[in-house]
């Protein structure tokens, strides 16, 4: 039996100036052109992101992400070495970061699709990457961000938390907060000990206030470029 080669990538791209931030804006509807022929690439979002951490309605101008599903490393090498769209994003980024990811598990979907397949256990000794992603009903939505905030708060607090940002592809409706945590005793912390996080959880159930969602679980296993002047993976 072949082994599963997948790999996901996520890259954060910085922009400082207005002009930068302008291009940023531009480039969330005509990246997609190049970004469709990239070659060993099954799925990908082009997404902007919120203020702060977690949930957040109000977008941070200055930060964009691209998430990549690749066939294999090698590819996704191939073009972050070489594509020219990349290039040009870089060209007009303060800073780039990219985190090469495996899967450990995924339930949900995205758009219909199940685009994460698992590729590696969970190791309870390396660090966890998550992606948390929820399209919101529009009956749903002042409840929603009437409450979520403050679902997010405790995670602020966590000793096991190494960053987090909230991100997505439509604002309002199609949020997304990836989060980035030592291990997964960190995770298991806020997900099991935290009043604000369960209380979410139930309601949730209860008010049924998302037409789709994905919860999908990562290791992080390499990093390219810095973020803050900094690095987050420590081997």
């Amino acid at each position: 039996m072949t082994a599963n080669t997948q790999i996901s990538t996520l890259t954060f791209f910085k922009f400082s100036s207005l002009w930068q931030k302008i291009w940023a804006f531009h480039m969330m509807l005509f990246a997609h052109i190049p970004l469709r022929k990239v070659k060993g690439v099954s799925f990908y979002k082009l997404m902007g992101s919120g203020k702060d951490k977690g949930f957040n309605p109000y977008p941070d101008w200055s930060v964009y992400c691209l998430l990549q599903v690749w066939d294999t490393e090698e590819q996704a090498q191939s073009f972050f070495a070489h594509a020219p769209i990349l290039k040009a994003y870089t060209k007009h980024t303060q800073e780039r970061y990219t985190l090469y990811m495996k899967t450990i598990a995924s339930h949900g979907t995205w758009d219909g699709k199940q685009p994460f397949e698992k590729t590696t256990e969970l190791n309870p000794a390396a660090p966890i990457a998550i992606i948390t992603r929820a399209s919101i009903k529009w009956n749903c939505l002042f409840r929603f961000w009437r409450y979520v905030p403050k679902s997010h708060e405790a995670i602020e607090s966590n000793k096991g938390l190494i960053f987090t940002k909230g991100i997505g592809e439509v604002p309002l409706l199609q949020m997304a907060t990836f989060s980035l945590w030592k291990d997964i005793e960190g995770v298991k912390e806020f997900a099991y000990k935290s009043a604000q996080h369960k209380e979410a959880i139930k309601l949730t159930r209860e008010l049924q206030w998302y037409s789709e969602e994905q919860f999908s679980r990562f290791h992080p296993y390499k990093e390219e470029g810095t973020w803050g002047g900094g690095h987050y993976l420590f081997f």
